[in-house]
């Protein structure tokens, strides 16, 4: 298959995240709305475009203070940096349908190099004979790396919210007419 244009089914895609809380739990949330750019040949990823954009607004962890928390300067700083993005640079093939996505991974103005694992989970035909692929990732950040340095002391000791964020992302895309 040739490279082609593919648009992210956002109804049924995710990007999720996780951080520790209180050392003791976690707390999950997502980012509802994102959208995507991508141009592969899902046989061959090595060569594609891939370029993602994020509504910080969107950010949804089931809990409206925490969200607005999380939107305010203390954190992403949404009114100055309303969207984060990643740009893919290097894709690698590292085994079967599995690679490394390392690109640019922007948040509150702050770059980083940042590399996903990536599955390709296949592809096929929706009822409606459009050709849909399915691709899932994952990567942990260090949330200080891009100044969202927030935190509270515990009186137990440690700290309210975690350094490292993991970042989950579950992707359908339909191939472009």
């Amino acid at each position: 298959m040739a490279k082609v244009n593919w648009n992210v089914d956002t109804a049924h895609s995710s990007l999720e995240f996780v951080v520790k809380h209180m050392m003791i739990s976690k707390a999950k949330g997502a980012f509802n709305d994102f959208e995507a750019v991508i141009e592969a040949d899902p046989d061959n990823l090595e060569d594609a475009k891939v370029e993602f954009t994020v509504d910080i607004n969107s950010i949804d962890t089931r809990k409206k203070d925490r969200d607005d928390h999380l939107r305010s300067a203390d954190f992403f700083d949404a009114e100055n940096h309303p969207k984060m993005t990643f740009v893919a640079t290097d894709i690698k093939k590292k085994s079967g349908n599995n690679y490394d996505v390392t690109g640019d991974l922007t948040i509150k103005g702050t770059k980083n190099l940042v590399t996903f694992d990536v599955e390709y989970e296949g592809s096929g035909k929706d009822p409606w004979g459009n050709e849909v692929a399915g691709f899932s990732g994952s990567t942990k950040i260090s949330r200080k790396e891009f100044g969202l340095t927030w935190n509270a002391a515990l009186e137990t000791g440690g700290v309210m919210v975690g350094d490292e964020v993991k970042i989950n992302i579950e992707i359908e895309a339909i191939k472009q007419a």
